[in-house]
């Protein structure tokens, strides 16, 4: 007999990426199928069902609005991008607006410019999360190893899922979007592939409501043909420099040797541009992970200057500071790098961050801290948002977190002497 018989044999590695299309707009239209087909930009601020239905009736007296009735809204009625003059951005945009150039992050005056037709509509952050526990609560109950990558995309390993194997992953597939669109009425694009980082590829081959499945043979004619910015952790600084390289595709990534990779960008980066080139990333999927920060920020709706509105940003920073701090106690952790980020009317953004010695979850640290690092930028020109930032984060209460709350260093020892030695809401000091 033979001793392996009931052992199992390694089946090929089978993940898959799923990107809910169009999310923030696809969740909006569920509201109001009547916008489907029209170019629509959600973004500029947060929905306030109580104002839509005021308009409506004084709009429309003769007609009984509620929130039953948001379906039989006027197209005419709702708010054209045209003229806009605010200081939002576009979270998404519909495939139709998206025609037109206009995209996520995108400042919503551009938006306008490209787009005046496109409708625009508030984002109802508490539905979209709720949608977004949806369809990662069905995706579990079909293939229990997820990884949760934010509020609209997870990686899923089909490996040892029954029927993950099936055309490559392709009817597993099928049948989580078919779950997904009956318990949301949304659809997604699912890439499957033998690892993380090709199957993130994959998942917009096809978008919207599409599944492809890629296999390391496909590397050269799908892969390689893709501009270096396609590839997660190719962001346009490093994108810059290896255009000035004559690297435009991953194709040509690949056709550098490792040892001219790692020359050129770094001993880690280089050889991680010529793995991920040669399509190899051995990540697991997590399905449990711990934060590696916590930030808030704000977009002003005027640009704000450091000397003439010096009581509004301080006021505002130090509101960001206790907003930090409260996420942290409230999820239980405390970290010691603080960091601030700035973005200039240019639109042009700047990071300061500084690590102590000691972790941390108490506001009047982070402000101070935050504070010293807004005195390592240029506070002369007009700002346009303004974010802090915690990180190396831990658990409140293991050893890690406690082994340096009792260090005898003197910046651990300053904040316990001097409790009131912080920035208040009414000075913005960094000026001094």
């Amino acid at each position: 007999m033979n001793p392996d018989a009931d052992t199992p044999s390694a089946l090929p590695r089978r993940i898959a990426h799923l990107d809910m299309d169009a999310f923030f707009a696809s969740v909006e239209l569920l509201r109001y199928p009547q916008l489907k087909g029209f170019p629509v930009v959600i973004g500029g601020g947060r929905r306030k069902e109580d104002v839509v239905l005021a308009g409506l009736r004084e709009a429309y007296p003769d007609q009984d609005w509620s929130a039953a009735t948001l379906d039989m809204i006027p197209v005419d009625f709702f708010p054209r991008l045209a003229g806009y003059t605010g200081r939002g951005v576009a979270t998404t945009a519909t495939y139709a607006a998206r025609q037109f150039g206009v995209g996520s992050a995108m400042g919503l005056m551009k938006a306008a410019k490209l787009c005046p037709q496109a409708i625009l509509l508030p984002v109802d952050f508490d539905e979209v999360r709720r949608i977004s526990r949806l369809f990662k609560s069905t995706i579990t109950e079909i293939a229990p190893v997820m990884e949760d990558r934010g509020i609209d995309e997870v990686y899923i390993d089909f490996t040892d899922v029954p029927g993950g194997q099936r055309e490559g992953g392709r009817v597993l597939a099928r049948l989580i979007q078919k779950c997904i669109f009956e318990a949301t009425g949304l659809t997604c694009s699912i890439g499957v592939a033998p690892n993380k980082l090709i199957a993130k590829m994959a998942s917009e081959f096809k978008k919207p409501n599409g599944i492809s499945v890629v296999t390391m043979d496909d590397l050269q004619t799908l892969i390689w043909p893709l501009p270096c910015r396609k590839v997660n952790g190719v962001g346009p600084k490093a994108d810059e420099k290896l255009q000035k390289q004559g690297i435009v595709t991953v194709g040509d990534v690949a056709a550098k040797e490792r040892g001219w990779l790692m020359q050129h960008f770094g001993k880690s980066y280089g050889a991680w541009l010529h793995e991920v080139s040669w399509g190899r990333d051995s990540r697991p999927v997590v399905t449990e992970s711990e934060p590696v920060s916590m930030s808030r920020e704000t977009t002003f709706e005027r640009d704000l200057h450091a000397v003439r509105d010096r009581a509004e940003l301080g006021a505002v920073f130090t509101r960001l500071c206790e907003q930090v701090a409260a996420d942290l106690e409230r999820k239980g952790y405390v970290g010691k790098t603080i960091g601030i980020k700035l973005r200039y009317d240019n639109f042009q953004s700047v990071t300061r961050d500084t690590t102590i010695d000691h972790f941390t979850a108490d506001a009047a640290t982070i402000r101070r801290e935050a504070g010293l690092c807004l005195k390592r930028v240029d506070l002369t020109r007009r700002l346009r948002l303004l974010g802090v930032r915690v990180g190396k984060l831990v658990k409140a209460g293991t050893d890690e977190a406690l082994v340096n709350d009792y260090s005898d260093s003197p910046s651990a020892n300053r904040k316990d002497r001097n409790p009131d030695d912080h920035h208040t809401h009414l000075l913005f000091p960094e000026l001094d």
